[in-house]
């Protein structure tokens, strides 16, 4: 049996927006289902937010989002997570992990990503990969970016 996992982000408002971004960085499609196409009056205030939201890539990326009812925007907020002496310090429930082959092509993605973003670790070498960086993104979700290291095993 295979099977497959695919990270689900909940919005206050802004899904849409964070789907548009996460396709100009990672490519892919993108699918947007608004509450109103599923027979919510369009008088109603959520008719327009998300309730369905992927973008898929052909490179193995996906990602899904929606907009809860009834939430206005989240307010900016400090990243909630910080680095210090070699240890990740959060009281967040999740981070999103995108892992490449390459410092190169995972550095590309980190330039795009860092774009309006909290960075928490710069992207670079570490002790464990040869490609390592944190970010805080501009809709407040957290990812970790990193090269896969040889097995040496």
């Amino acid at each position: 049996m295979a099977i497959s996992t695919t990270t689900h982000l909940n919005f206050r408002g802004d899904a849409r927006a964070a789907l548009e971004f996460y396709q100009s960085v990672f490519g892919g499609r993108l699918t947007v289902v608004e509450y109103g196409d599923f027979g919510m009056p369009r008088d109603l205030p959520d008719a327009d937010k998300v309730v369905f939201g992927q973008v898929t890539a052909d490179n193995g990326f996906g990602i899904m989002a929606y907009d809860v009812p009834g939430h206005a925007p989240a307010a900016s907020a400090p990243a909630a997570t910080t680095r210090a002496d070699g240890m990740t310090l959060t009281g967040e429930r999740f981070f999103v992990s995108v892992r490449g082959e390459t410092a190169e092509e995972v550095g590309a993605l980190w330039d795009k990503l860092a774009d309006g973003a909290d960075v928490i670790e710069k992207y670079g070498p570490s002790a464990w990969a040869p490609g390592f960086g944190m970010l805080t993104d501009r809709f407040g979700v957290t990812w970790i970016l990193d090269v896969a290291a040889p097995y040496a095993g």
